[in-house]
C-alpha cells in the first residue's frame, strides 16, 4: 500500500438515518457525534426518498464542525413516473444515490423530492429520467446500490444495457461516480463490483466506496433487525424474513473502509474529495414571510396602522384613555421595528375572510395579548380587560417569530386552508409534516410481537407503564416498581423491555400536523421538499417534509390552523338557535355575567364542556364555584402538572377558609388576583420587573431560559436578578427568596392570554348548554357521533331531563335534530346518520325522499321510494334492529324479512334507474304502482338483551329501554361514573352493572387477570380490575353480557379512573318485557291500493272474498275516481263486463308496449261491453276501471288477444253473478 492507513480519511455517503422509516437505525445525534468520534470531517445524509431529516442533521453537524452533506436516495421508475399500471410495491423503481453539490443542487434536490412525491409516487416516490434532466444543475449522482438501474442490469448479465445507461448518467450530471459497495453473504456482489469495475475503465468514470449505512455501531445490527421486523410485519424467528446479509451495515472508521477497499484505495479517497467538494448553506436568518397585497401597493406598516386605529374606534367609540392609544402605538412600533407587518396583514385578512363567511374562529396562546390585533378583529378579547402582557406575545429581545395561533370550527377548516391557497397560490401554501414515534408502550408490544412472545406476557409488561404524556421506559423504572421487578426476575422479559428500550422514540411513521401550515413568498420547494399529505388525494394541499421547528427555523411563516370541534358545536347551536327560537345570538355579544351560566358550572356538570370534562376538573371546578370569567381561566391554569398542587390553596383562599399569603407585600398587587398563587407567566415578568428591573421583554427572555432548567444558566439568571433586586433597594435574602420563589413556576406556570382564550370558550359552551340545552346537546351529539364520546353525551341528556329519541325513517334527520317526545317535551331525535352500516348516500336519499313526497306510509310505500342506495340486506337490518323501521313491523319479523324487503325495493329501484315504465304508470298518479302487500317471516322477538346490543352495535348507545334500571341497583350502590369519581382514592365503594368487555391476560405468574369494562345505571361504562384471588372464586362471571355486582375499591391516576374489584357475584335482574321498544312517531295512515281476488271457480254463486284487512276490495279507477264496481250478474242484458288480465313480467317495457296493442284492438272493436283491467303483480291481482273504453266481446275477438302472447294474457267475460 502505498499510502498511510492514518493518512486517509473516509467519508460515508450513502447513509439512512432513523428518517428512512422503518429501515435505517441511525439517530442523528448518535450518528453525527460517533463520525465526530472517528475523526471524520464530513458525513452525508441519504435517507430513502425523503429529505425528512435534513434540517436536524444540518444543524447536528454544524454545531459538531463537521460537514454536513446533503442527499437523498431517490427512486427512478421504470419509463414514466407517472406509469402506474406495471409492477407492484418495489418492482417498479430503482435507486440512485443523489448529493447537492452547492445550493443550486440542493434546491434541485428539494424540486425532485417532491415531484417525485406529487407526480410520481406509486408505491415509493419516483422521479424518472426526464426530471432528473430537468433538474440536474448542482448534482453530485452516484449509479447507486445493488437496486440501481445500471447494477441490476450487471447483476442480470446485460452489461450493454448497464453501459449505455452508464453512458447516459455521465453525460447528464458532470460529477458522476461509480458505486461500490463490500458487504457479505451477497453471492451477486462480486460480479456486480467486476462490472463496475469493467464500466470505469471503459468509459473513464470514477469509483467511490459507501457502505450502505443503516445503524451506528455494529452491535445495534440485532436491534435493526428487529426494526425491519417491524416494517415488514415479521417475526424474527422467519428465516424466510427480508433481513440484511451481515452486520456490517454500520458507520466504519476510516480505516475500517480503507482495509475493505485496500485493492481500491481511490475509491475510499474519492469520498473525502467528493465531500469537498460540496458546499451547502441553508440561511436561517433570513424572513421569508408572504407579503399581503395592499391597496394600490400601499406600504404595509402604513396599511396596517391605518387599519389598526380605524379598528381602535369601533372597538372604543365612547372613547379610550391615554394609557390604551399609548399601549397600541407602542405595539405598533415594535410590529415594524421586527418587520412583522406582512404577518399581521396576512393574519388580519385570514381573520376577515373567517369573519365575512360565518366561520366561527378564535386565536389561541399570546396572541390573544395583543391590542393590535384586538382592534384588527382577529381576536374579541380586550387585553387590558385582562392585564394581558404584550411582551409575552413579541419583544424587542426576544429574536424569533411571534406565534398567531388560529383555530376554526372543525367542519369548515378546510375552507381557510383553501383561502390562503387560492389567496397566495398553490405552490406557496402546504401542510405541515409531523412524525410518529415508538412510545414505551409501543415499543414493547412491537418488540414483543417481533420476539415471537405470547400476547398475555407482553400485554402484561407493556400495561405496567404508566399512561402518561412523555412516559418512558426508564421513567416507568422509576414510577412503576412492578415492571422493574419483572426485569429483574424474568430474562425473557428483560430481553423485551432491552429491546423495546433500544427502539424507543424511533420514528415509525409520518402524517400531516393536525393544525400547521405553511405560507411563503417564493415557491415553496425552493425552501422545503413536498409531499401528499398522508390523508387526502392528489388534489389536496401539499404538506412539508420538514416539521414544524425545521420550517420556523428557515424564516418561514408557520401557522396553526387547528380546528376546533367545539366551535362547531357552538356554530351549529347558534344556527339552530336562531332557526327554531327565531334568536339570534352572537358569540361576542353573549354576557360573561350569566347567572345560570355560573350554576351550571359549580354544579360540576361538565359533560361537554371545553376543557372542563375531566374527572379531576370536574371536581375542582366543583370545588371553586367559580363566579368570573378570571377564576374559571385560573382553574384552567392551573389544571396540570406542577401546578396542580396548588389548586387546594387558591380554592381554599378563595372561599375564606384560608388566608391568600404573600410572601413580601409587593408580590400583593401583582398575585392579588389569584389569591396570592403564582399562576401565570406573565405574573412572574411583573415580579422580574418589580423586583429586578427588567424590562417586560427582558423579563421574557429571562422566562424562557429559566424554563429550560440548565443549571449553569439558572446560576447565571439568579446572580443578575439579585444584582437587580439589590440596585432597586431589595436585600439580598429578599431577593434569593423571591427568586426561589418564581423559579419553579417560570417552567411551569401557564400563559395568561391562553388560558383566558380557553376561558372564554369553556365559559360560552357553558352558555349555551345552560340556556339552550336542547339546541346544544343537539349539536354536541352530531359533533360526537361515531366516536366513544355519544355514550356519555346521551347519558347527560338524560341526566339533563332531554328525552334521546330512536331514530326513525319518518322523524329522523340526516344528522341528530330536535324533535318532540310524546309527552311534549323537547328531544333530541337519532339521526339516520349515527347508525353503522348506512352510508351518507343512503341516508341523503331516504331523507330527501321523505321530506318532498311525505312520509312512508307503509312497508311497501317505503320499499318503493326508499331509493336503490338503501336497497341492500345491511342498510334494511341496520334500520329494523335500531327501531328505525318499528312502526312497519316488529324488530324481529322485519329483520328476519330483510332478505324479501331488499329484493322488492331493488325490483323498484331498477324500475325506476331504467327509466322504464310500468303497466300502471300509463294511468297516471291515480294507480300508482302496487307492491305486493309484505308478508313478514315469523320470527321470535329478540330478547331485550339482543335489542340492547343491537343499538349499542349500531347507535352505541341503548335508547328507551335497559336492562340496568336504577330501580334495581342494589342498596348503597353507586350509580354514575360521576359519584366514583367524586370518591378518594381508595374509597371502598359497591357496583352493580353489566359487563361489557373483557380482556384476558394473566400475572407475571401466570394466574389469570380480567380487566372489565362494566356499563352501570347511568350508561357510562367503568374499567374494573380483577385481579387474579378474585378471578380464581369468580371466573364464570365475566363473560359478556352478564350482570355482576361488585365491592371494589376507587383507583385514581391521573385522569383515569377505575375500580379494583375484590368481591363479586351474580347480579339478579327482573327482565323487563322486551316489547318495550320506544315508540316512532308513524305517520298518518292513508288509503292504499286494494288488491282484486279472483273468484272461486267451485263456488260460482259466492261473494267476493273480503280483503287480508277486512275491508271489500276497491278497484283502482283510471279516471281517478273510486267506486263500488257491479258483477256482472247485476248489469243490463247488453252492458257486459270484460275483463282483460295480463301477468306483469319483469319487461315493463315489453308489457307497456303490449298493453297499449290489446287496448287499441278492443277499441278498434267498438261496443257496449265495459272493460276492467286485471294485472298480476307479484302474486296477487289489481283491477284497474277503463270507463273510457267500449268494446264488443266476441269468442273470436278474445281468441285473437289471447294469441298475442304465450301465457299471461286472457280476455274473457266476467262470470261472477251478484249475490
Amino acid at each position: 500500500m502505498s499510502r498511510s492507513v492514518a493518512a486517509v480519511s473516509f467519508t460515508h455517503l450513502h447513509v439512512h438515518s432513523e428518517y428512512s422509516l422503518l429501515d435505517g437505525l441511525s439517530r442523528i445525534p448518535a450518528m453525527v457525534s460517533r463520525a465526530k468520534e472517528l475523526g471524520m470531517t464530513a458525513l452525508g445524509l441519504t435517507d430513502h426518498g425523503s429529505m425528512y431529516g435534513v434540517v436536524d442533521f444540518y444543524s447536528a453537524c454544524k454545531e459538531a464542525g463537521i460537514k454536513p452533506v446533503i442527499g437523498c436516495e431517490l427512486y427512478v421508475a421504470n419509463g414514466k413516473r407517472t406509469d402506474r399500471t406495471s409492477g407492484g410495491k418495489g418492482q417498479n423503481n430503482h435507486h440512485l444515490t443523489v448529493l447537492a453539490q452547492n445550493n443550486e443542487g440542493y434546491r434541485n434536490l428539494m424540486k425532485l423530492s417532491s415531484k417525485a412525491h406529487l407526480e410520481g409516487f406509486y408505491y415509493k416516490p419516483r422521479v424518472d429520467h426526464d426530471l432528473l434532466e430537468e433538474h440536474a444543475d448542482g448534482l453530485i449522482v452516484f449509479s447507486g446500490c445493488p437496486s440501481s438501474e445500471i447494477s441490476v442490469a450487471l447483476i442480470n448479465g446485460n452489461y450493454e444495457a448497464a453501459k449505455e445507461l452508464a453512458r447516459w448518467h455521465k453525460a447528464m450530471f458532470p460529477a458522476f461516480y461509480l458505486e461500490m459497495q463490500r458487504h457479505e453473504n451477497l453471492d451477486f456482489l462480486t460480479p456486480l463490483n467486476n462490472g463496475l469495475l469493467r464500466l470505469g475503465e471503459e468509459l473513464d468514470i470514477p469509483i467511490v466506496a459507501t457502505n450502505d449505512l443503516h445503524y451506528v455501531q455494529e452491535s445495534d445490527a440485532s436491534i435493526h433487525d428487529v426494526l425491519l421486523c417491524i416494517g415488514t410485519s415479521s417475526n424474527i424467528k422467519d428465516e424466510n424474513r427480508f433481513q440484511f446479509s451481515d452486520t456490517s451495515y454500520y458507520l466504519k472508521s476510516s480505516d475500517e473502509m480503507l482495509e475493505l477497499f485496500s485493492d481500491l484505495p481511490e475509491a475510499v479517497t474519492n469520498t473525502q474529495a467528493i465531500a469537498d467538494m460540496t458546499n451547502v448553506e441553508l440561511d436561517f436568518s433570513t424572513l421569508r414571510l408572504p407579503r399581503y397585497r395592499t391597496p394600490d401597493n400601499e406600504d404595509p406598516d402604513a396599511y396596517l396602522r391605518k387599519l389598526c386605529w380605524q379598528g381602535f374606534g369601533e372597538r372604543y367609540p365612547n372613547g379610550s384613555t391615554d394609557a390604551t392609544k399609548e399601549r397600541l402605538e407602542y405595539e405598533l412600533d415594535v410590529i415594524t421595528e421586527t418587520q412583522y407587518p406582512n404577518y399581521f396583514l396576512v393574519v388580519w385578512d385570514i381573520a376577515d375572510f373567517a369573519r365575512r363567511e360565518g366561520i366561527v374562529f378564535g386565536v389561541r396562546g399570546s396572541a390573544a395579548s395583543s391590542l393590535a390585533l384586538y382592534c384588527l378583529g382577529v381576536t374579541d378579547l380586550d387585553p387590558l380587560d385582562y392585564g394581558l402582557v404584550f411582551e409575552r406575545f413579541l419583544n424587542i429581545e426576544r429574536k424569533e417569530m411571534p406565534d398567531i395561533d388560529m383555530d376554526f370550527q372543525d367542519d369548515r377548516r378546510e375552507e381557510a386552508i383553501q383561502y390562503v391557497t387560492d389567496k397566495y397560490g398553490r405552490d406557496h401554501v402546504a401542510q405541515i409534516i409531523t412524525f410518529g414515534t415508538l412510545g414505551a408502550k409501543a415499543a414493547i408490544r412491537d418488540s414483543g410481537r417481533v420476539l415471537g412472545m405470547t400476547y398475555a406476557d407482553v400485554d402484561r409488561v407493556a400495561r405496567l407503564v404508566p399512561q402518561r404524556l412523555g412516559m418512558t421506559i426508564d421513567l416507568a423504572f422509576e414510577q412503576s416498581p412492578e415492571i422493574k421487578e419483572a426485569y429483574e426476575q424474568d430474562e425473557e422479559l428483560r430481553k423485551l423491555i432491552d429491546t423495546a428500550r433500544s427502539l424507543e422514540g424511533v420514528t415509525r411513521n409520518v402524517s400531516t400536523h393536525a393544525a400547521g401550515v405553511v405560507i411563503s413568498e417564493d415557491p415553496l420547494t425552493d425552501h422545503v421538499p413536498l409531499q401528499r399529505p398522508t390523508k387526502g388525494n392528489e388534489n389536496s394541499v401539499a404538506m412539508t417534509q420538514y416539521a414544524m421547528e425545521p420550517v420556523a427555523k428557515l424564516g418561514l411563516l408557520k401557522m396553526d390552523f387547528l380546528g376546533l370541534i367545539n366551535y362547531s358545536i357552538l356554530s351549529n347551536t347558534i344556527e339552530k338557535v336562531r332557526q327554531r327560537k327565531g334568536t339570534e345570538v352572537r358569540l361576542q355579544e353573549v354576557p360573561f355575567d350569566d347567572a345560570k351560566t355560573y350554576e351550571l358550572l359549580g354544579s360540576g356538570e361538565t359533560t361537554a364542556l371545553f376543557q372542563l370534562e375531566s374527572p379531576g376538573m370536574r371536581r375542582y371546578i366543583k370545588e371553586l364555584r367559580p363566579g368570573t370569567l378570571g377564576e374559571l381561566a385560573a382553574m384552567i391554569a392551573l389544571y396540570r402538572p406542577g401546578p396542580m398542587e396548588h389548586i387546594g390553596r387558591y380554592i381554599d383562599s378563595k372561599h375564606g377558609r384560608a388566608p391568600a399569603s404573600y410572601p413580601h407585600p409587593d408580590l400583593q398587587e401583582i398575585l392579588n388576583e389569584t389569591y396570592g398563587v403564582i399562576v401565570y407567566q406573565d405574573q412572574v415578568l411583573h415580579i422580574m420587573r418589580q423586583f429586578a428591573g427588567y424590562s417586560l421583554g427582558e423579563a421574557d427572555v429571562v422566562r424562557k431560559a429559566m424554563g429550560k432548567k440548565i443549571a449553569s444558566l439558572m446560576q447565571q439568571e439568579r446572580e443578575s436578578f439579585v444584582v437587580g433586586a439589590r440596585e432597586k433597594g431589595y436585600d439580598e435574602p429578599t431577593a434569593t427568596a423571591v427568586f426561589d420563589l418564581i423559579e419553579p413556576f417560570a417552567g411551569y406556570a401557564f400563559n395568561k392570554a391562553h388560558s383566558v382564550s380557553y376561558a372564554v370558550v369553556a365559559y360560552w359552551t357553558a352558555y349555551f348548554k345552560a340556556n339552550h340545552p336542547v339546541e346544544f346537546m343537539t349539536c354536541v351529539l352530531n359533533a360526537y357521533q361515531g366516536n366513544d364520546r355519544m355514550g356519555p353525551a346521551v347519558a347527560e341528556c338524560v341526566r339533563l331531563g332531554i328525552p334521546v329519541l330512536p331514530p326513525d325513517v319518518n322523524r329522523s334527520s340526516v344528522d341528530f335534530s330536535v324533535d318532540w317526545a310524546e309527552d311534549g317535551r323537547e328531544a333530541v331525535r337519532f339521526g339516520l346518520a349515527a347508525i353503522k352500516n348506512i352510508g351518507a348516500s343512503a341516508v341523503a336519499e331516504l331523507v330527501v325522499e321523505r321530506d318532498e313526497n311525505g312520509p312512508f306510509q307503509s312497508l311497501e310505500d317505503f320499499c318503493r321510494r326508499a331509493g336503490s342506495e338503501a336497497a341492500n340486506r345491511r342498510v334494511v337490518e341496520s334500520l329494523a334492529k335500531v327501531g328505525a323501521l318499528d312502526a312497519f313491523g316488529s324488530r324481529g319479523q322485519l329483520t328476519a324479512s330483510a332478505d324479501h324487503i331488499v329484493h322488492l325495493m331493488q325490483r323498484e329501484a331498477r324500475l325506476r334507474e331504467s327509466g322504464q315504465s310500468t303497466m300502471f304508470d300509463m294511468f297516471g298518479a291515480s294507480a300508482p304502482t302496487p307492491l305486493a302487500e309484505i308478508e313478514l317471516l315469523p320470527a321470535p322477538e329478540p330478547s331485550l338483551r339482543e335489542l340492547v346490543a343491537w343499538e349499542r352495535e349500531l347507535i352505541g348507545v341503548a335508547l328507551g329501554r335497559r336492562v340496568l334500571d336504577p330501580v334495581n341497583a342494589p342498596a348503597g350502590a353507586i350509580l354514575s361514573r360521576e359519584e366514583v369519581e367524586a370518591c378518594a382514592d381508595g374509597d371502598k365503594v359497591v357496583l352493580a352493572g353489566e359487563v361489557a368487555s373483557v380482556r384476558f391476560t394473566t400475572d407475571r405468574q401466570g394466574r389469570p387477570i380480567r380487566f372489565v369494562g362494566l356499563e352501570i345505571f347511568d350508561g357510562s361504562v367503568l374499567d374494573v380490575a380483577v385481579w387474579s384471588r378474585v378471578v380464581e372464586k369468580t371466573a364464570e362471571l365475566w363473560v359478556e353480557g352478564n350482570l355482576v355486582q361488585l365491592k371494589g375499591v376507587v383507583r385514581h391516576r391521573g385522569d383515569e379512573t377505575s375500580i379494583h374489584c375484590d368481591e363479586a357475584l351474580e347480579f339478579e335482574l327482573a327482565e323487563p318485557p322486551a316489547n318495550q321498544q320506544p315508540a316512532s312517531v308513524a305517520a298518518p295512515a292513508i288509503p292504499k291500493v286494494e288488491e282484486w281476488k279472483p273468484p272461486v271457480e267451485e263456488h260460482p254463486g259466492a261473494p267476493p272474498e273480503p280483503a287480508a284487512n277486512g275491508v271489500e276490495p276497491h278497484s283502482m279507477n283510471g279516471a281517478a275516481h273510486h267506486e263500488e264496481v257491479p258483477s256482472a250478474g247485476s248489469l243490463d242484458e247488453g252492458q257486459r263486463k270484460v275483463l282483460l288480465k295480463m301477468k306483469e313480467t319483469d319487461q315493463p317495457s315489453e308489457d307497456n308496449r303490449l298493453l297499449k296493442q290489446v287496448l287499441e284492438t278492443l277499441m278498434d272493436h267498438h261496443g257496449t261491453d265495459e272493460v276492467d283491467l286485471v294485472i298480476e303483480s307479484g302474486g296477487q291481482f289489481w283491477r284497474i276501471q277503463m270507463p273510457i273504453i267500449r268494446t264488443q266481446f266476441s269468442d273470436a275477438l278474445a281468441a285473437y288477444v289471447n294469441g298475442m302472447r304465450d301465457s299471461g294474457l286472457t280476455l274473457e267475460l266476467e262470470t261472477t253473478k251478484a249475490a
